[in-house]
């Protein structure tokens, strides 16, 4: 390789969240080179805390992944902010990302780990909530609103499953069709569980002293809720692969795309995992780190095999 002002590591991390930083640290632990690109935009930001992880329940994101980064550096990795442009290359010759800010940064093996991006409904009002009490998963937030009025914002097919999820955390959900038609044995099921269907389209999302107040329907009524769950649409941010011929699919589960990628994380390029929400769209902060980890080890062992390849054939094992 021409590596003449370029950055070379046997490992690009390409995303700096639990999973990237999971994979880092087990890759820097196992005395790999490892460069982590982190583009500054968690997706669970605007959240105030971290929930169900174990040893760490209600711990701030910020503080999560300053711990991470920490972590990471202590074994020797480096992190970097910026964002991955594009990626070109293979395994047998070594990848070439190119960055946005024109760095060029070489590496053996990549790890994806960039996240997703919730497409959210355009709901006036809506938006400026996300992540307070306008939520999306009962595991991730449905204690903090138990036995509060809870509404369910229709978006997509799994928004049926959305409202019975919550039934678990509270005795009064409404269900929002906005203006959209609702399978009768759907709405048979909702109503087994004493869950309102509201048919009349949603026109905004209205709140009293920073505080969700109710959804306004076109009707004009304000149909009081305290928090409103949304299923939005998840894209993962793997553009830059396409070079590769990488792409994202839809989802089996209809909730958005993702990267498709084995048990461990392997994709359909050699050379090239991925982890997190980028090819698992509901993995938790939990999920997501562990993912990282077994993805980091197989990264590992296969550039252990490499080595041995090379070292049979009489090659360096720098020379990829």
């Amino acid at each position: 390789m021409n590596t003449k002002n370029e950055d070379v590591h046997e490992v690009l991390v390409v995303g700096g969240g639990a999973a990237g930083l999971s994979g880092a640290l087990t890759l820097a632990r196992a005395r790999r080179s490892v460069l982590v690109v982190d583009g500054g935009e968690p997706r669970n930001a605007p959240a105030s805390g971290v929930h169900g992880l174990l040893g760490l329940e209600g711990i701030p994101p910020t503080e999560l992944l300053e711990r991470g980064r920490a972590e990471v550096r202590s074994y020797g990795g480096e992190i970097t902010s910026g964002r991955v442009r594009s990626v070109e290359g293979d395994a047998e010759n070594g990848f070439r990302a190119a960055l946005a800010d024109g760095r060029v940064v070489r590496a053996r093996r990549i790890l994806v780990a960039t996240g997703l991006t919730d497409r959210l409904p355009d709901v006036p009002g809506l938006a400026e909530r996300w992540g307070r009490d306008v939520l999306h998963c009962p595991y991730c937030h449905g204690w903090e609103v138990r036995d509060l009025p809870i509404g369910v914002l229709a978006t997509s097919p799994m928004s049926t499953h959305q409202a019975s999820m919550f039934g678990q955390w509270s005795p009064d959900v409404i269900y929002f069709a906005d203006g959209g038609e609702i399978v009768p044995e759907q709405a048979r099921r909702l109503n087994a569980q004493g869950i309102r269907v509201v048919s009349e389209p949603v026109t905004a999302i209205e709140t009293v002293d920073d505080a969700l107040a109710g959804v306004r329907l076109d009707t004009g009524e304000l149909v009081e809720r305290r928090a409103l769950a949304v299923a939005a649409r998840m894209e993962a941010r793997v553009d830059f692969l396409a070079p590769l011929g990488l792409k994202p699919v839809d989802h089996p589960s209809g909730m958005g795309d993702h990267l498709p990628a084995d048990a461990t994380g392997r994709t359909e390029v050699a050379g090239v995992w991925a982890a997190g929400n980028a090819t698992d769209p509901s993995a938790q902060v939990g999920a997501s780190a562990a993912a990282g980890t077994l993805a980091a080890a197989r990264i590992n062992a296969d550039l252990i095999e490499a080595d041995v390849d090379r070292a049979l054939n009489g090659e360096s094992a720098s020379s990829a």
